[in-house]
């Protein structure tokens, strides 16, 4: 161990007048310097604290060229053949109210999906309307393009004539018209909107189909490639991406209720009940879990059309119900009902195996319950780093939609063969036929995936510093009891935070990041596992699986080993100052000493504190599910293409928040095992400054250990 640590943790008078900048703990009981925690502590780990000021100036950066760059509208909207993105009110024309893609001509959709022809459908000419058209009942319909040149009308007179100015065209247009080359195309094939682009159904107007011939246009190809076309353009992975992400900035107030305001107030209330209904609280915890898990399974059912009538579905508006149009979303939507089929079940499985094991974290949350009741502080600051994790996310996601959309309009190189009427020349125009599109650099994806390692290390180092905090408050307790506790309940927290950010940034830096590199390992080589499945033609080998499977398998243990490790860092960089790496060390060569004293009593607490944060994390889903479900989100602009994103979003920001305030309990236990165990250690098995209460629940765990080692 290094020695003993009576000395750093205060329990031997410190010298009369030591009580400057290095005796933060504060709290004014002893005489003679009054320090709770004495230790001449020093700034530590300082290369990782510029490192980390150095990520933030990155983050600052990076998140300043998103909103340079970046417009959310091209999320949720699809750009015309001008390059303008519908609904913006900065196109020319102005298109803030016509926010639909549609395809005027049906020849060029048709043949854009025919192997190896020229044309693409991001060339096919496409401009935005306020809806979908429809084939006439009795006659025939046309689109015309935007209005100008020679054609003098207003943009809402165009939108109140339907888009059809066919009658004021002169003989050239109306013969260019019939040609398909336009301003004018006919409404033949009935079309749906689909995520604000008009999906054509392969179901030709006979009556319209039949005037177009009388009036001598040119033959409309007719084929299921008409829809499968857009389908497969609406379908793409990066139209389905950009839509998971407005889906965010859509439903942005369920993410405050639900990712911020929800769980505040359910970890709060936990805390009070952890406070005064200890003995309770472990079995409605897993009762609790297992309802909130069926509860938001049977939604995922719902949603995926596999229970009752309200699936989820892509038309935006009234559809034709004959008319049966499915996205990935869907697809989605059952791989995640399916997942968590298996997480309820394995739930239940598992609240069955731990009843009988619950009676043993009862003591244990019994005295943590103890430390809260004393150290009343604890409760509230949690809040603090609350608030700043708020702040911060709302910052992220701000920049997030705009770096997710910060690809530039440029127009498409293409070879294309067509000719169509330019109203502004007056004339058949042949060479501009090539359409825009949002081209993505490779240094984009960098920076959006340097945004997300940011979020992580930044959501991991909040939480270290409001561990460490906690762990110097309870630590405090443990070893000044009986000598100042009538100034135990606010001080202890103030004089812990001071001495966090003036002597242990720098280590909290480093846990944080080691955490943060692991994961992200993990993801990278999870996306080339993906990427190197879909180049491989060939079926995978079983040596193949098996190497992919516990590889990942083998970065999960180190992960959660890691976190473990992290944990208890910080309870001995809040008691000793330490850098991080020699506070690994003791608090490694601690555990091992006393595995079994700790193993039997901490575990079980973990797994009921971890089944509390998930009743929190799940009361968020289900909530996001219940405000999701509603009109506001079904309809119109503020439709979302799948309540997926939204609901996992709620779900993880719950976690975090709950996290953040049941680490209180989490580390009063893990710190006051630790003192206890140092305690142990210094007094040959019997320690001196356990409470009662501690003493009482580890008193069987100390005897099988001395049992165990001999005399």
């Amino acid at each position: 161990m290094g020695g003993p640590l009576g000395a750093i943790i205060g329990r031997h008078p410190a010298a009369v007048g030591g009580g400057g900048e290095d005796e933060l703990g504060g709290g004014g009981g002893g005489g003679d310097g009054g320090g709770i925690i004495r230790h001449n502590r020093r700034c530590r780990d300082l290369a990782f604290l510029v490192l980390f000021a150095a990520f933030w100036v990155a983050m600052i950066v990076n998140s300043s060229f998103g909103f340079n760059q970046g417009n959310p509208l091209r999320l949720t909207y699809e750009l015309d053949y001008k390059g303008n993105i519908c609904g913006s009110r900065h196109g020319d024309p102005d298109l803030h109210e016509l926010d639909v893609r549609y395809w005027m001509n049906p020849n060029q959709v048709y043949q854009s999906g025919v192997k190896d022809n020229k044309i693409n459908l991001a060339d096919a000419k496409a401009i935005c309307l306020m809806e979908c058209p429809i084939p006439a009942a009795d006659g025939l319909n046309f689109v015309c393009d935007y209005p100008e040149g020679d054609i003098r009308l207003s943009i809402d007179d165009w939108i109140n004539r339907d888009y059809d100015y066919f009658e004021f065209l002169t003989p050239d247009m109306r013969n260019s018209s019939l040609q398909q080359q336009g301003p004018c195309y006919p409404v033949i094939f009935p079309s749906v909107n689909v995520y604000w682009s008009c999906q054509f159904i392969a179901r030709a107007s006979n009556v319209s189909l039949k005037h177009w011939q009388q009036m001598g246009g040119i033959n409309i190809d007719e084929n299921i490639l008409i829809d499968k076309t857009i389908h497969k353009a609406i379908n793409s992975k990066s139209s389905v991406l950009k839509r998971y992400v407005a889906d965010i900035g859509k439903s942005w107030p369920v993410l405050i209720v639900c990712g911020g305001l929800l769980p505040l107030f359910l970890s709060v209330i936990w805390l009070l009940l952890i406070r005064y209904f200890v003995a309770a609280m472990p079995w409605i915890t897993v009762v609790l879990f297992n309802a909130l898990v069926i509860s938001v399974t049977m939604f995922f059912y719902i949603k995926a059309g596999w229970l009752g009538n309200d699936p989820l579905t892509v038309v935006i508006g009234e559809s034709d119900p004959y008319v049966h149009i499915t996205g990935r979303e869907i697809s989605h939507l059952h791989a995640a009902t399916v997942v968590m089929t298996v997480v309820m079940i394995i739930a239940f499985l598992s609240s069955i195996a731990i009843i009988r094991r619950i009676l043993i974290a009862t003591p244990v949350l019994k005295v943590a319950a103890k430390v809260i009741g004393e150290v009343q502080a604890l409760i509230i600051f949690p809040v603090v780093p609350y608030f700043i994790l708020a702040i911060f996310y709302m910052f992220w996601f701000s920049a997030t939609l705009h770096l997710f959309s910060s690809g530039q309009v440029l127009r498409n190189d293409c070879n294309t063969d067509c000719c169509s009427y330019d109203l502004k020349l007056g004339k058949v125009n042949c060479d501009n036929c090539c359409g825009y599109s949002i081209h993505y650099t490779p240094h984009i994806g960098i920076a959006i995936l340097f945004h997300l390692f940011g979020c992580y290390w930044a959501t991991q180092f909040f939480i270290a510093c409001s561990s460490t905090v906690i762990a110097g408050s309870v630590a405090s307790y443990y070893w000044a009891r009986g000598e100042i506790s009538h100034d135990i309940p606010f001080v202890t927290v103030v004089s812990s935070l001071k001495r966090l950010l003036r002597y242990s940034l720098g280590s909290v830096v480093i846990g944080s990041l080691v955490v943060s590199a692991v994961e992200w390992v993990r993801f990278i080589l999870e996306c080339l596992r993906r990427k190197l499945k879909l180049f491989d033609s060939a079926r995978e080998s079983c040596f193949g699986k098996m190497t992919s499977s516990s590889s990942q398998c083998c970065l999960g243990c180190i992960d959660w080993t890691l976190k473990s490790v992290n944990r208890n860092a910080y309870i001995m960089i809040a008691i000793t100052g330490k850098g991080f790496f020699k506070a690994s060390v003791l608090a490694t060569g601690l555990i091992m000493n006393n595995i079994l004293r700790i193993g039997k009593v901490n575990v079980i607490g973990d797994v009921i504190l971890f089944l509390g944060k998930l009743c929190v994390s799940l009361f968020c889903a289900l909530f996001a599910f219940l405000m999701l479900d509603t009109h506001k989100y079904k309809s119109a602009h503020n439709k979302i293409s799948s309540p997926l994103v939204p609901v996992v979003v709620s779900w993880a920001l719950g976690f975090i928040v709950a996290k953040l305030f049941f680490q209180v309990v989490e580390m009063s236990i893990d710190t006051i095992i630790l003192s206890f165990c140092q305690d142990a250690e210094e007094h040959q098995g019997n320690a001196q400054y356990a409470p009662p209460l501690l003493m009482e629940t580890l008193d069987e765990q100390s005897e099988l250990q001395r049992l165990t080692q001999g005399p």
